[in-house]
């Protein structure tokens, strides 16, 4: 089990991720792609990117075991800004951070043991380490890239197709634990959280493959939702870099389970339906609306003009599919129980 300890200045700094971390996700997706495990959800998205992989991801097999720790470097915080800027801070890691967190994968005791890692990656006494491995660790940052290399050929066959979707995703699990805050300040955030995750102020209990304790010291916690992430949440193992907790998204667990079968089949079935009735870019904004945006938000999730978002918004609204409450200089648009009802194909919530 993990435990956070908060003390009332973290609580006071917690804070949500303002877009998905396209590091993070890619790196999640690499554990998802080589597991068997939830076939209706990440089925078809395993074939299509299997068929998409055309480059070289050996190196990514060494540095990322199929379970246990992973280097902390290849997450670098300032992913959170972007793929771009997390490759550049990727790019600039310190030789010496680099070499130490390259010994604690290899290593065959302490943490690769702790975590129940095969034998072929702890090396060690248990068994030997990788070659690309081995290469890469005497090697150093001359290798980095090729490491950056194969990071963007994967990315770009694994996640950057399916980044809208992703998207998505993140920004109704950012409105749904928005609502949570504002209704209940920090304490009915945290309490929000999917049921891995315990709150019992001002602990943070997580499911985790080790037993271990975590003290913010008033630097508060960086909560990132991810789409890859799955069953468990995933932090940081050097306890002096920012803490940050990344966990499944609700709204991706919920429609999972409602689907029964990969989302995205399912989304693109209800997507052509919808267009059908009230046309395909209209329909994709309504979508877009998920549980609240602004005219710019809903913009950008629909891929349309910013003008174009808010015609469609007023057709929608006198349509009562949608309505809009002005907040300061901006607007903020909700789906409505019909325009709800034909999200979901027709189901009026009781």
């Amino acid at each position: 089990m993990l435990r956070i300890h908060f003390t009332g200045v973290d609580l006071a700094r917690v804070r949500m991720a303002g877009r998905p971390d396209a590091l993070w996700e890619t790196i999640l997706s690499f554990h998802r792609l080589r597991d068997r495990r939830d076939a209706r959800l990440f089925g078809e998205w395993r074939t299509e990117t299997r068929s998409r992989l055309n480059s070289e991801t050996r190196l990514l097999g060494a540095l990322i075991p199929s379970r246990g720790y992973f280097p902390d470097f290849l997450t670098p915080v300032e992913g959170q800004y972007g793929w771009d800027v997390g490759l550049d801070a990727l790019r600039g890691i310190r030789p010496e951070r680099m070499r130490r967190e390259l010994a604690l994968l290899g290593a065959g005791t302490g943490v690769g043991a702790a975590f129940g890692m095969p034998s072929a990656v702890s090396g060690g006494a248990d068994g030997p380490v990788p070659r690309r491995l081995r290469d890469f660790m005497e090697g150093g940052t001359k290798h980095l890239p090729r490491l950056m290399g194969e990071l963007r050929g994967y990315h770009r066959a694994a996640v950057e197709p399916y980044w809208t979707h992703i998207q998505a995703q993140i920004e109704a699990e950012r409105a749904a634990r928005g609502r949570a805050l504002l209704d209940g300040g920090a304490d009915e955030l945290l309490a929000s959280l999917p049921p891995m995750l315990r709150w019992r102020a001002p602990v943070l209990e997580c499911d985790y493959p080790v037993d271990r304790d975590v003290r913010l010291r008033g630097r508060g916690l960086l909560l990132q939702p991810s789409f890859f992430c799955r069953r468990t949440a995933v932090t940081l193992h050097d306890p002096e870099l920012p803490p940050v907790l990344v966990y499944p998204a609700a709204a991706q667990l919920a429609s999972a389970s409602a689907a029964g079968e990969s989302i995205r089949p399912l989304e693109e079935q209800r997507q052509r339906t919808l267009g059908k009735l009230v046309g395909h870019t209209r329909s994709v904004v309504l979508r877009a609306i998920g549980d609240g945006a602004t005219t710019s938000e809903l913009a950008r999730r629909a891929g349309v003009s910013l003008a174009s978002a808010s015609q469609h918004a007023c057709v929608m609204r006198e349509a009562g599919l949608v309505t809009t409450l002005r907040r300061g200089n901006a607007v903020l648009h909700t789906v409505t129980p019909l325009g709800a009802a034909l999200l979901k194909g027709g189901a009026v919530a009781s």
